[in-house]
């Protein structure tokens, strides 16, 4: 058995082995001496972790819409980055209204929610506008053609929300209910990081109980399967594709408010960023599947605020916090190469496979 599995090995099984022992070497080296060295207290390390929870938090979310447009269409809709963007700049006049007239300190509950539905409605109307005008025509069309499109689609809506809105960084009003943090079991917890976390495991839930147990859900799930299929059992397969955009889009434009209560900011590029992170985070959980794209989303938000200080900083690596989006895309270049199943896979019938 073994002198038949060296037979099978190849120069490139060769190497990528050896990077892959290198890059395991690396992380426990680092880690242990940075532990050892004792450099952070516990205190410091239960915050990275909130920290890191809440924003893979927004990661899972929009990681969702690219899952859930990929089961099933096969396409990686990259302009969904931009409709991450499109909700929370426009609500972002909203906010303002609300800040300005008092209403948002003095109900800051029904305000959050008025300019969270603002947001989501923005972004659902942006997701099926990009669908009906550069995806339904294109259907039918070899992958590359929907691909490329999808990036044309991300470039001008990126600069269409510029020349409404401007090009510089906007500032989300400040939620007095909001400042300071909680103190649950003993541990403090920022109300900002707490909120963000407990909307989006709502929100995450709330999907993967729609997925599962509504009969649009099941529609769903049948058109991923087979789409062929699906059509010839009754299925409205064009309706399955927009309830599925409408989805994606109203979470994005979730994950965008959420986004801003964090980093109290927004502008016509910010979908970039947490749009390739999202991306990363469905392809590491198995893109396609609903659950893995939440895991997924988590286990890099977690492993990009811990990485730094755990990894790198027992490397030796000055100002490691500076290489945390470097971390991001080291960590999808190895998925794609060692297992670009992800970490649950897909579930793929025999035909996609």
């Amino acid at each position: 058995m073994i002198r038949n599995w060296i037979r099978r090995l190849t120069g490139t099984d060769v190497v990528m082995g050896v990077i892959g022992s290198v890059f395991i070497v690396a992380i426990v080296w680092g880690t242990t001496a940075t532990l050892l060295a004792g450099k952070y207290s516990g205190d410091q390390w239960q915050d990275l972790l909130i920290f890191g929870l809440a924003q893979g938090s927004i990661y899972a979310l929009i990681a969702l819409g690219y899952t859930l447009v990929y089961g099933i269409l096969r396409m990686i809709n990259f302009a969904h980055s931009e409709v991450f963007m499109s909700g929370p700049f426009t609500a972002l006049f909203v906010a303002k209204a609300l800040a300005a007239s008092g209403f948002l300190d003095q109900n800051p509950v029904i305000a959050l929610l008025i300019v969270a539905l603002v947001s989501m409605l923005v972004s659902m109307v942006v997701a099926l506008l990009v669908e009906r005008i550069a995806y339904r025509p294109l259907r039918h069309a070899p992958r590359l053609v929907p691909l490329i499109t999808a990036i044309g689609a991300s470039f001008f809506l990126q600069y269409t929300f510029r020349g409404l809105y401007g090009s510089g960084l906007e500032r989300y009003p400040d939620v007095s209910a909001l400042s300071g943090e909680w103190v649950l079991g003993g541990v403090g917890i920022l109300k900002t990081q707490a909120v963000v976390i407990v909307a989006a495991v709502l929100l995450m839930g709330g999907l993967y109980a729609f997925t599962m147990l509504t009969k649009t859900g099941k529609a769903m799930r049948a058109v991923s399967e087979d789409r062929d299929a699906a059509a010839l059992m009754g299925i409205d397969v064009d309706q399955i594709i927009v309830t599925t955009f409408a989805l994606g889009g109203a979470l994005a434009g979730a994950a965008g408010v959420l986004y801003a209560l964090i980093f109290g900011q927004v502008q016509f590029f910010m979908g970039f960023i947490p749009g390739i992170k999202a991306f990363t985070s469905a392809v590491l959980g198995g893109i396609g599947n609903v659950p893995g794209a939440m895991v997924g989303g988590l286990f890099l938000g977690v492993f990009e605020s811990l990485g730094p200080s755990l990894i790198l900083d027992g490397l030796g690596i000055p100002a490691p916090n500076q290489l945390k989006d470097a971390i991001a895309y080291v960590l999808l270049v190895f998925i794609l190469i060692f297992r670009p199943s992800g970490i649950l896979g897909e579930r793929l019938a025999t035909k996609k496979a």
